[in-house]
C-alpha cells in the first residue's frame, strides 16, 4: 500500500509530495547542510557505485555525516528514497529536434525512445527500482507529456495514445535491462562480449543436433553468429519493427474513420 503524507490532506504518497516540494522541510535540519537534496545526491552516489542494493538508510547517513535517525525527518522511508532518487537521476527529457521541426511522430518518437534509453544506460542501477505505478513524479510525467506530443497529428486517440507510449516505454526499459544483464555476465567473467558469443557459437556446434533443431542448425550454419556484433542492433531492429506495428494502427484507425 502506498504510504500516505502526514502533511496537507494526505491524499498523495510520501514520496510524490516529496518529489513535487510539497512537503514542509523542517526548519533546523540535525546537522548543518543536511538537506534532501544532498541525502539523494549521496544515496545516487552510492547505486552508481555499488549499485541499488548497497543503497540504505544506514549507509547513506554514513555518507552525508550524520544519524540514520536525522535522515527520517527528510525521507520517511527507503521506498521514497529510491523515487527521488530515480526522479534525480534520469532527470526530465532533453528537447526532440523531430518534434520542434515538425518531422512527424515516428522520427519524434524515436528520439524519445533514444533519449530514454540512453538516460537508463547511464543509470543502470535505477532499472532495479521497483515500479510503484503510474508516472506522478515532475520528471515521469515530464517524459509521458513529450512522447504524448510526439503522436500529435499521428490520428490515434487518446487511450491509442497512451498505450503506445506504454508499448514503447516497457520495450525500451526490457531491451536496457537486458543489456544491463548480458554487460554484468560479461564483467562477472572477466572477458570480452566476443568472447563470449564466440564461446556460446561453440557450445551450440557441440550440442545441436540438425534432425532435433533444425532451425538452430540453420542458423549456426548461415554464419551470422560470427558477423561483427553491433551494440545498438537489437534497440534499432526493435524499434523500428514495433513503430512499423504502430504506423499499421494509424493507417487501420484513419481508414475507420
Amino acid at each position: 500500500m502506498a504510504e500516505k503524507s502526514s502533511t496537507g490532506g494526505g491524499d498523495l504518497p510520501a514520496s510524490i509530495e516529496a518529489a513535487w516540494g510539497l512537503r514542509e522541510r523542517p526548519a533546523k535540519g540535525p546537522k548543518p547542510g543536511l538537506s534532501l537534496e544532498r541525502i539523494v545526491a549521496a544515496a545516487v552516489a552510492v547505486a552508481a557505485a555499488e549499485g541499488l542494493a548497497a543503497v540504505s538508510m544506514g549507509r547513506v547517513a554514513q555518507e552525508v555525516g550524520a544519524s540514520t535517525m536525522s535522515l527520517y525527518r527528510y525521507v520517511s522511508a527507503k521506498d521514497e528514497l529510491y523515487v527521488l532518487m530515480q526522479e534525480a537521476a534520469v532527470g526530465p527529457p532533453a528537447p526532440l529536434p523531430a518534434l520542434e521541426s515538425g518531422a512527424g511522430w515516428r522520427a519524434a518518437l524515436t528520439e524519445w525512445a533514444a533519449g530514454q534509453r540512453e538516460r537508463f544506460l547511464a543509470n543502470l542501477w535505477a532499472l532495479r527500482i521497483p515500479i510503484g505505478g503510474p508516472p506522478a513524479t515532475p520528471n515521469s510525467l515530464a517524459w509521458w507529456e513529450q512522447g504524448l506530443q510526439a503522436l500529435e497529428g499521428s490520428g490515434l486517440g487518446e487511450g491509442d495514445k497512451i498505450s503506445v507510449i506504454l508499448l514503447v516505454s516497457n520495450f525500451v526499459r526490457s531491451e536496457a535491462l537486458l543489456m544491463s544483464d548480458l554487460s554484468a555476465a560479461v564483467t562477472a567473467r572477466g572477458v570480452s562480449p566476443e568472447e563470449v558469443v564466440a564461446g556460446h557459437e561453440r557450445t551450440l556446434r557441440r550440442l545441436v543436433d540438425p534432425a532435433r533443431h533444425p532451425a538452430i542448425h540453420r542458423l549456426l550454419a548461415s554464419g551470422v553468429m560470427s558477423e561483427p556484433d553491433d551494440p545498438d542492433y537489437e534497440f534499432t531492429f526493435g524499434l523500428t519493427t514495433l513503430l512499423d506495428g504502430v504506423e499499421a494502427l494509424i493507417r487501420r484507425t484513419a481508414g475507420e474513420g
